[in-house]
């Protein structure tokens, strides 16, 4: 699936070529993600002789999904994910339910105000999400390319992910 993964990948970036935007969805991602599980972790599920909460349950076919999109990638997700796992498990079972509820809300708008602004403020253009659904589904994938790269992996990606130069920026 590496092809229509780069093929994706290089239709997402065009919606996210300023490092503000990438900063925002980094954080807004992670906020997203928490808010989103935490309620869910408190709902176990019977799955063969144990207990799963429906939080992993319902995560993991996307896991999947981006796994069979590129592996390097969807490992380095499933490892921050088995973290913010841990860390919405963690709050949703030492707080109240009205606080979780609340963290829950927090969390959500949030992220989303991250995602808004970066690109309201900083790409200037509306979200990808609206025109191409799928894009929600990319996000995570795409930071975590950004990551890699970061890190000195993944060359392949850097040339469809580079950034725009800062003078393009300005004219946007």
């Amino acid at each position: 699936m590496g092809g229509l993964f780069q093929r994706q990948l290089a239709v997402y970036v065009e919606y996210h070529r300023d490092p503000r935007n990438t900063a925002m969805h980094v954080v807004g991602i992670l906020l997203l993600f928490t808010g989103a599980v935490m309620p869910l972790t408190l709902v176990k599920v019977p799955l063969f002789g144990s207990e799963v909460s429906l939080a992993v349950l319902l995560a993991l076919p996307v896991l999947i999904y981006w796994l069979l999109l590129d592996v390097a990638l969807g490992a380095g997700i499933l490892a921050v994910s088995i973290v913010l796992f841990s860390i919405a498990s963690t709050i949703a079972a030492q707080v109240s339910t009205v606080t979780m509820w609340a963290v829950f809300a927090a969390l959500v708008v949030l992220g989303l105000a991250a995602q808004t602004i970066g690109h309201k403020v900083f790409e200037g253009r509306e979200a990808s999400l609206f025109t191409f659904p799928s894009h929600l589904l990319l996000g995570p994938m795409f930071v975590m390319a950004k990551l890699f790269i970061a890190l000195g992996f993944r060359r392949d990606l850097a040339a469809i992910l580079a950034p725009l130069p800062a003078n393009s920026l300005s004219t946007r």
